[in-house]
């Protein structure tokens, strides 16, 4: 997000102590920076981002270290084997979104979850080895660095190799995440041997060490995206799934493709905020409900007001709803975008808002004229 207006760093900071101070009762008070900032799911993670800005590398070299650093110590969601979305705007106002999510492999089928009777198998589509899409988070951290960034792959990879090799020690919050998981972990050998500790569950200060994912991440650092997609790492990829009854095959993984698309853009009070386009649904999401939002007098309602959280909630209903009828891939899907992001649609839904009363999502129709398509998002 930028600002179209400019405001100093001291401005900015009591303007926000002004709007969050009902809420610093109970959180930290904010942080501010100068020259960049790093927020990430890890504390290890987010200390290697900015040890990249530090060092001279650009906001897109510390995305890229922190990707493989997260892959390492936060297996939650960090990952190799899965993929990401990118929003990047650059110094000269250049604006780009890199596409590097998951691919639906040859073989994948329209009913490869169901039944003989049509009816959805239950977690066939969230567990195991047909559960998972051909991964791009390799491919597209790759691509951002080569084509954005300034640093070598090797010296962005070498942290995460690092925490891989060395192991990192484990807290409260990682616990509790594993604990999530442990009978799955159970159920699988391959994923027993790294995220439990001889068969049980870890300890928070229990040292967790992945040395083949180190060897892993070596490859990658020495021989770039071809050493995941098209050499050994590829054949045990496709060796695995086919032993788990998958479908993904070398060919998927030879053939993925990283796509550079526009983002999605619009303003709120004087901001100008640049966000993700379809496949993501975030940027569309997010406009909108500004959008809306911006009609209303929030600062006299004022902040957390129960008028106030009225109208955010209603908002955000009326996007969500939108989102689950209209929006999906663009390769498959045709987004109605300039009347979801538009000021008018907005007006439509300010209209359609009972300040009184709460809406009932089962009940709300998508707002968006049926000709333009009703799709799922993807």
């Amino acid at each position: 997000m930028k600002l179209r207006r400019p405001i100093s760093l001291r401005g900015f900071l009591a303007f926000a102590a002004i709007v969050c101070g009902t809420a610093l009762a109970a959180s930290q008070a904010p942080v501010g920076a100068e020259h960049g900032m790093v927020v990430t799911a890890h504390k290890l993670a987010t200390e290697v981002g900015i040890g990249v800005l530090k060092h001279g590398g650009n906001a897109v070299d510390a995305a890229v270290a922190v990707g493989y650093t997260l892959a390492v110590v936060y297996p939650a969601a960090g990952n190799l084997g899965g993929g990401g979305f990118m929003t990047i705007q650059l110094a000269d106002g250049r604006k780009t979104f890199i596409d590097f999510r998951e691919k639906a492999p040859l073989a994948a089928t329209p009913n490869m979850y169901l039944d003989s009777a049509g009816n959805v198998i239950k977690g066939l589509s969230t567990k195991g080895h047909l559960a998972v899409a051909v991964p791009g988070s390799v491919a597209g951290l790759e691509y951002a660095r080569t084509k954005y960034g300034t640093r070598s792959r090797g010296a962005l990879i070498a942290p995460a190799i690092g925490f891989a090799e060395r192991g990192f020690t484990l807290d409260d919050g990682d616990i509790a995440l594993f604990a999530t998981a442990t009978d799955d972990f159970k159920d699988d050998p391959a994923t027993a041997a790294i995220f439990l500790n001889k068969g049980q569950p870890y300890k928070a200060g229990d040292r967790l060490v992945q040395k083949d994912l180190a060897k892993t991440l070596r490859l990658i650092a020495r021989s770039g995206p071809e050493a995941f997609y098209e050499g050994s790492i590829a054949e045990a990829i496709a060796a695995s799934s086919a032993m788990g009854n998958g479908v993904i095959s070398k060919a998927d993984l030879q053939q993925y493709k990283v796509r550079e698309l526009a983002p999605i853009e619009c303003d709120y009070r004087g901001y100008h905020i640049v966000s993700a386009p379809p496949p993501s649904s975030g940027g569309v999401v997010i406009c909108e409900i500004l959008n809306v939002l911006e009609g209303y007098p929030l600062k006299d309602l004022g902040f957390r007001s129960a008028q106030a959280v009225h109208y955010q909630i209603e908002a955000m209903r009326h996007a969500y709803v939108d989102r689950n009828s209209y929006l999906g891939d663009p390769d498959f899907v045709k987004n109605p975008l300039d009347r979801l992001l538009g000021k008018r649609y907005a007006e439509k839904i300010r209209a359609a808002i009972d300040p009184a009363k709460a809406g009932v999502s089962r009940d709300l129709k998508p707002g968006v004229p049926p000709h333009e398509g009703a799709n799922t998002t993807h």
